[in-house]
This record gives C-alpha cells, sequence and structure tokens, in this order.
C-alpha cells in the first residue's frame, strides 16, 4: 500500500475554526427548562475570580468539567455547563486605589481577557447565561433573598469582635493580618466590637451534619472536613463559684466535653472579653494591659492557634464543685468568648494546649487520665487526650472515660452546678464588611423605626459609580449623597447601610441562578428544580469547608423561603489536584519565571545571561515563586487540545499534576501523529463492506470495542488518566495494522472513527477534523453520540496464560478462553518440558485462564 503524506495538522486554524461552528450550531445551548424528555446533566466548576489572566489551574479544572460535559452530552443528556464571574472583592478595590482607576473598569476588563482566553481553551459552555457577581441584575436578586431570609427570621444584627484597622479604618479578614499589623496599612490591628449582620447558620446546624451522611458522591475527606468544622460535641455545661466576687460576678460558667477530667483541674482561663476579665482590668493596669496586647491578634481560631499561647494571672480562685479546691483563674489569648462560654477549665494531663500552658506558667500537672488504671505514670510532653480509665479521681476512679462523662454529669446534675449539654462549633456568619466593592445590604437605618428592609420595588441598591478612594476606610461612608434617604416607614431622613456583604454570599447561590440568569426573581421554579441539584460539581479542596458549608447552607436557607425545592445544592464533587511546576531563582535569589530558564540535562542557565540556576523543588504554581506558565503561550505553541491533553494525561485528576516541557512536547506529539494516521486513513476513502476478518483484523476490532467500554467506564469513574492511557494503546495498533487487504483496511477505518469519538471531550478540536477527515457530510462530532460497543467483540476468545515452576514464571501460552484445566495443563506441560525433565510433579495448581504452576522436587 502506498503511504499517503497527510498535510501537518494546523491546530492555530482548526481549532478556532471548530469553535466557531460549534457557536453557530449552538451545540451547548441549554433551555432553562427542557421539554425532549432527555434524562438532565448539571455540569459546574467554582467560578473564578477576574484576575486578569487565566493559569493553569483554571485549565485544569475546567478541562476536567469539560470532558464531563461533552461526555454527557454524547450520552444523550440535556447539560447545563455555565459560566460566569466571582468578581466582588478586595483585589479589585486595591487596584483602584493605588491606579486611581474604577473597580467596575478594572473588573470588567478582566472579564473580557479572561473570557477571551477561556474562549480559546475550547470548552462548551453556554455563554448565554454567563454574568458577573458585581452585575446589579445578580446582586439586585442577591439582595431580594437577603430581605425573604430577614423575613423568614434568619437574619440577625448584633455586635461582634472584628479584626479593626484604625488608619484604613476597616475590618480586616484575619488572612489580613499579619504579625498583628494590618497587611496594607502597617498599623497594629485592634479588636474591637461593631455591629454586624449575621445569618443564622446555626439554625441548620444539625441539618447540615445529618446531610453531609445523603452526599454518597462527595470525597471522605471533604465530608470529614465539614463534620469538624459544624463541630457537634456533647458535654456540660459546670458552674465553678468565685472565691471571692469581682465586680458583681459571683461564678463562671464552663462548657467542657470532658467532664470526667474535672478532678484533674489545674487552673480556670477566660476570655480577654469576658465579663470577669473586663471587672479584673478596672482595677489592675496589668490585666487592662494584657487584654489589650490581645486585641492586636486575630480573631479566628487558626490566627489564635497559631499565636504564641499567653496569660495573666488575676489573683482570683475559683472551686471546684467536686473537690471544693481552689483553683487560679487566668486571663489567657486562646479562649475565644464566640466560643462556648468564653471560659474552659484547664486539664493538662488530658488536653496539650493545657499542658503547654500549665508548663509555661509553672502550674500543677495532675493526672486523671491513663491507659489502665494501674498506670498513673508521669506526663511528659505530650497529653494523653484519648480513651482511657479515670484515676485519682474519688468517684469516678476506675471507669472508662465514657462511663465517667455520664456519671460525672450525673453528679452535677444532682449537686445543681452543672447540666449536660450539645454544643457545635458552628458561629452564626457574620456577613458585614465594610468595602466599596461589594454587594450593598439592602438596609435603611432610621432613628426612630430602626433597621428597615429596602422596599421591594427599590431593589436593586446599585453601587455609585462617583467614589473616591482618597480618604481611608469605606467610600460610602462619606459619599456626598448616597447614604441619604428617606425611611420607607415613616419618611423621616435616614441612612442606608454602608457595609456591604461578605462576598462569599455572592458563590453562595450562583449555581441557583444560572439555571434561569434572566429572571425577574432570583429564581424560575420551573428551571431551578429541573437542574438541581449540580449532578457535578468541581473545584478546589481549598473550599471545602467554607465555600461548600455557605452554599448548603443557602440552598436550605433558599428552600425555606421557596426559592428552590432542593437542601443539597451539589450531589456529586469533585476535587482536583494542583498543577505543580519546579521553581528557579538567579545567583542574587531572585526568582525566576521558567521561561526565563533554559535547562540542558541537570544543568539550568539563565536564558539570557548563561548564568548558573538554582532549581527549587516542585510546588504548586504561585505568582509570588513565578514558578508558574502562561496558558496563553502553551495555546499559541501547542494548541488548547495540547494542554488539555497533557492535564488529563498520567495522574489521576485528584492528585498533583507537574507541568514539564518535555511532557508537553510528548502530548503535542500525539496529536500530531493521531491527526496523520488518521488523515492518512481518511484519504483512503470509506472502505467496502466486509463480512468475515482475518486474524489482525478481527484483534484490533476487538481492541477498539474494548476501549469504548473502558474508556466509557473512565469517563464514568472520573478515572481520565486511565482513558488517555487506553486511548493511546488503540493508537499504537491502528498505525501497527497493515492496511492491506479490505478486512485491514475496514478495521483500521472502523478503530479510526471510535477513536475520533473517544478522544472528543478530551481533544474536542482534533476529534472534529478527525472525523471531517472520515466521515464528511456527517455533521459534527459534538452533536453525534457516543459510540456503543458492540457485545459480540468484547467477549474474549483467546487468553494468554503463565506458565510457572515452583511459581517462578518460565514460560506463557495462547489458549482458548474458559477452557478447562485438563487441556491447559497438558499444553503447560509441553511448553516447560525441558525444565521438567528428571523432576517429580507433586502439585498442578490451575487458575483459569492466568496461571498453570508445576510444584516439583528433583527425583
Amino acid at each position: 500500500m502506498q503511504e499517503i503524506e497527510p498535510t501537518r495538522y494546523d491546530f492555530s486554524s482548526a481549532e478556532p475554526r471548530w469553535q466557531a461552528e460549534w457557536e453557530k450550531a449552538g451545540c451547548f445551548a441549554a433551555p432553562d427548562v427542557p421539554t425532549g424528555g432527555k434524562p438532565k446533566y448539571y455540569v459546574l466548576e467554582m467560578f473564578p475570580y477576574p484576575s486578569g489572566k487565566i493559569h493553569m489551574g483554571h485549565v485544569r479544572n475546567y478541562t476536567l468539567g469539560d470532558v464531563v460535559a461533552r461526555y454527557k452530552r454524547a450520552k444523550g443528556f440535556d447539560v447545563l455547563h455555565p459560566m460566569g464571574w466571582d468578581a466582588f472583592g478586595l483585589p479589585a478595590e486595591n487596584a483602584a486605589r493605588e491606579n486611581n482607576a474604577s473597580p467596575a473598569e478594572w473588573t470588567y476588563a478582566n472579564i473580557a481577557n479572561m473570557r477571551a482566553q477561556l474562549k480559546r481553551m475550547g470548552f462548551s459552555l453556554d455563554w448565554s447565561r454567563e454574568f458577573a457577581t458585581c452585575d446589579a441584575s445578580y446582586y439586585g436578586q442577591q439582595q431580594q433573598l437577603f430581605l425573604d431570609f430577614w423575613k423568614a427570621g434568619l437574619v440577625e444584627r448584633r455586635e461582634s469582635y472584628v479584626n479593626w484597622d484604625p488608619v484604613d479604618m476597616t475590618v480586616l479578614a484575619n488572612e489580613q493580618v499579619i504579625d498583628g499589623r494590618g497587611w496594607r496599612s502597617g498599623a497594629v490591628v485592634e479588636k474591637k466590637k461593631l455591629s454586624q449582620w449575621f445569618l443564622k447558620i446555626t439554625d441548620f446546624a444539625p441539618d447540615l451534619l445529618d446531610g453531609l451522611k445523603t452526599l454518597e458522591r462527595w470525597p471522605e475527606r471533604v465530608k470529614l472536613m465539614q463534620e469538624n468544622w459544624i463541630g457537634f460535641s456533647q458535654g456540660a455545661e459546670v458552674r465553678f463559684d468565685l472565691a471571692a466576687p469581682v465586680g458583681g460576678i459571683g461564678d463562671v460558667t464552663v462548657y467542657t466535653t470532658r467532664p470526667d477530667t474535672l478532678f484533674g483541674m489545674s487552673f480556670l482561663a477566660i476570655a480577654p472579653e469576658h465579663p470577669v476579665a473586663k471587672a479584673v482590668a478596672e482595677g489592675n493596669a496589668g490585666a487592662a494591659a494584657f487584654i489589650a496586647e490581645c486585641a492586636s491578634q486575630g480573631t479566628s481560631e487558626a490566627a489564635i492557634e497559631a499565636a504564641e499561647k499567653k496569660g495573666f494571672d488575676t489573683g482570683l480562685e475559683v472551686i471546684n464543685p467536686f473537690t471544693g479546691e481552689r483553683y487560679p483563674v487566668w486571663i489567657a489569648n486562646f479562649v475565644l468568648m464566640e466560643y462556648g462560654t468564653g471560659a474552659i477549665f484547664g486539664c493538662p494531663c488530658g488536653d496539650q494546649r493545657d499542658l503547654e500552658f500549665a508548663r509555661k506558667y509553672g502550674l500543677s500537672v495532675p493526672v486523671v487520665v491513663a491507659h489502665a488504671d494501674d498506670d498513673v505514670s508521669e506526663i511528659g510532653a505530650k497529653a494523653f487526650d484519648g480513651e482511657g480509665v479515670i484515676v485519682n479521681s474519688g468517684f469516678l476512679t476506675g471507669l472508662p472515660t465514657g462511663k465517667a462523662k455520664e456519671a460525672a454529669i450525673a453528679r452535677l446534675e444532682e449537686l445543681g452546678v452543672g447540666k449536660a449539654v450539645t454544643n457545635w462549633r458552628l458561629r452564626d456568619w457574620g456577613i458585614s464588611r465594610q468595602r466599596y466593592w461589594g454587594c450593598p445590604i439592602p438596609v435603611i437605618h432610621c432613628e426612630a423605626c430602626g433597621p428597615q428592609p429596602v422596599p421591594a420595588d427599590a431593589l436593586p441598591v446599585t453601587l455609585p459609580n462617583d467614589v473616591s478612594f482618597d480618604k481611608p476606610g469605606n467610600p460610602l461612608d462619606h459619599h456626598p449623597s448616597w447614604r441619604h434617604v428617606a425611611c420607607p416607614a415613616c419618611g423621616a431622613a435616614a441612612r442606608r447601610e454602608t457595609d456591604t456583604f461578605d462576598t462569599f454570599i455572592d458563590s453562595s447561590w450562583y449555581f441557583a441562578r444560572f439555571t434561569a440568569p434572566q429572571a425577574a426573581t432570583p429564581t424560575m421554579a420551573a428551571a431551578v428544580n429541573h437542574w438541581l441539584p449540580v449532578d457535578q460539581y468541581v473545584g478546589g479542596i481549598e473550599h471545602a469547608i467554607l465555600h461548600l458549608l455557605y452554599a448548603r447552607f443557602f440552598t436550605r436557607a433558599m428552600h425555606k423561603t421557596g426559592h428552590v425545592a432542593v437542601d443539597e445544592p451539589f450531589a456529586g464533587l469533585f476535587t482536583q489536584g494542583m498543577v505543580t511546576h519546579e521553581s528557579y531563582k538567579d545567583e542574587q535569589g531572585a526568582w525566576l519565571y521558567p521561561d526565563e530558564v533554559s535547562k540542558q540535562g541537570e544543568l539550568a542557565v539563565h536564558r539570557v545571561t548563561g548564568k548558573p540556576v538554582s532549581v527549587g523543588r516542585v510546588e504548586k504554581m504561585s505568582k509570588s515563586k513565578r514558578n508558574t506558565v502562561d496558558p496563553t503561550l502553551i495555546i499559541e505553541r501547542f494548541g488548547a487540545d495540547t494542554a488539555r491533553w497533557f492535564v488529563l494525561s498520567d495522574n489521576p485528576p485528584e492528585r498533583d499534576v507537574e507541568w514539564t516541557e518535555a511532557g508537553v512536547q510528548g502530548s503535542y506529539r500525539f496529536v500530531l501523529r493521531l491527526a496523520k494516521l488518521v488523515e492518512q486513513i481518511g484519504a483512503e476513502g470509506t472502505p467496502e463492506a466486509v463480512e468475515i476478518y482475518g486474524s489482525e483484523a478481527k484483534k484490533l476490532r476487538q481492541l477498539a470495542h474494548r476501549t469504548i467500554a473502558a474508556v466509557t467506564e473512565a469517563m464514568e469513574s472520573f478515572t481520565f488518566n486511565v482513558a488517555v492511557a487506553k486511548l493511546y494503546e488503540l493508537a499504537n495498533a491502528i498505525g501497527g495494522l497493515n492496511g492491506e487487504g479490505a478486512d485491514g483496511r475496514a478495521a483500521r477505518f472502523e478503530a479510526a472513527e471510535i477513536i475520533a469519538h473517544l478522544v472528543a471531550p478530551m481533544m474536542p478540536h482534533l476529534a472534529e477534523h478527525l472525523f471531517a477527515r472520515l466521515c464528511p457530510g456527517a455533521g459534527l462530532i459534538a452533536a453525534n453520540p457516543w459510540p456503543e460497543p458492540d457485545p459480540a467483540l468484547l467477549v474474549v476468545d483467546e487468553v494468554t496464560m503463565a506458565v510457572q515452576v515452583n511459581g517462578k514464571l518460565r514460560a506463557t501460552m495462547i489458549v482458548p478462553a474458559g477452557r478447562g484445566a485438563e487441556a491447559n495443563i497438558a499444553q503447560a506441560m509441553e511448553a516447560v518440558s525441558t525444565l521438567l525433565a528428571g523432576q517429580t510433579i507433586v502439585k498442578q495448581i490451575h487458575v483459569p485462564d492466568r496461571i498453570v504452576n508445576f510444584v516439583v522436587k528433583p527425583s
């Protein structure tokens, strides 16, 4: 057969051409309420923040989702696969301050740039549903949701402690407090009490916990992280009487999950904001100074856990209700007023934090928990915080910890100094932010009437465009007119709420809005109830707690207020791994981008200067270490399909993938090889029908149909790297079959058409190119169904069996599948006859279709 040399595949012209064809045909548009009777499938990747450029994490995330979307369409589903932008937030406001630009202009310019980049990747997105959370048409509906939640009793306004920057005059997130100072101003941060708006997520705490049991297609580690964050615990509230009252306060109440360890008490610690601490500070300058120092650290548990544990001895004592003994009261920087009761009793032998605190300040460490009742050894550097037996504890001694808890609670209730309590770590969600670039909270404050909801016909409350960032703090506070309005209840002069929503709210319901993004209400019942829940959600593990928890809460709140009919927003969740790369430094220790480095084997040098470059470890791509790769450059050099194929290759998608130049070039070579192979087959024309296939042609057909089954299984199980491996194998087999003869040409053509369909979810542009060469006039492969394997060709008629002698492989043989032991043993014996000569066979082991093993000993 004369080889026909095809034209080299030109991705730079092919990819935009096929993207235009998809758009022209409306391949990816989904109606709000489909009427065709197909099953629905909603695929959604966590939408991006418009930073200005997509990165390789975006490429991997959206490629994973796109593979699912394209596969499900081909399998006959109505697929919803939308895209939008999580567009409010501090970076736009910072850019406005630094560049004297409008946050809106900065944001929408970034969106335009990133939209163009994403479109170059060929994702099968329904762009007609696109919105940004900073669109008034979106956040106006969000304001309506808030007012509905308020009416339903899910909103509350109260005072709460926050991180306050006294120079920028704004609340800071804990991540923005660095070494006790504001990340931007450098001012010492204060812990300040402000009136804040809260969403009552705690109303749903039991349901949020129980709901995790229904999420069968969520990673177990994500469910465990959520479970720990919700933090259900059973314990006791215990009242400790003060030996001498202070400021009119005579006792301190503690919540504890370990009332069984009360005999091991060493101290009692209270939060710096506790009423007792404040009473002490009124007459004690040292206590006041310590409380002020504590106010300069973050308010979150993470910030407090990371800080050095410090305390101040108040000089007060409390009385242990079981022993009558007195113990010192300390103010401690690691006790939070917002958790429990703002006070703990310290049992150093059973809690690591308490142990470190006791050792630091020379407090006693009595042993009350042991592995067994005769094991009362001293506590070393590590506390014993597990289950065990109670020792040295009066009426509790000898009891296992579980029984001891029950007995301790019973005695506390009998004494009238305590009771059993169920507690939750979860706290209500403070949603107030002193920011301009966020959704305005739709509330009007009236001196006479109090906080009033903005009337529905006055929504949306839009942000003013004419704001100035030349003063510290929130520009809405010093806008000359925006905040001045009439009270909707009494008509008197009033003022708007100038706080804006926490941007987590924006991403807590966007998946519902996507089902009908043009609706005049937050959701359209027919659409949202058809599409929700999201069948497959894809995103990073870094969002495993807050975003997912808030979205689950919001869905329940929307259900309660009649906006959706489900409680769980995401039926399936997949958390992909990161894209990693080596990091590089020059001789001065400055970070270098990968394209600034030339590698020759193990040697790395600066591409311009030729000077040596030190190669660091492979780690997550980040701007700070410059180990990033610009996807746009990859697309220009190798094409979008190469980038897609690479991020799907090698590693399972839940694991990290290392971006290497060699790996990308290997993927590109496969793209070109497959294009050349299939173009050659297509150039031969459609083969004649064949009824009888020879051995080699039949083997190729069998492999092709088994590949359909294997790739289908990989698609269903999210093991796309397995699909990639199977497709490499099929491509090699197609290229390895000599196309001479009608049966060979027919088998090659069939296998080529199959591989075009199977690569389509992963390399959609190339697939269209291949399909057009093979089946001109058959339409777009994106609109064609997924291939089904021929059951007859899935039947295995021959297998390769191993022949072993004393467990060591000595030969292989091809035998009919399912053949009996007698025939297989006879053939195996012949295959290793020279090795068996002079040996005594003591045992013959036959594993059907797999192994024959002869156990022998010398005669």
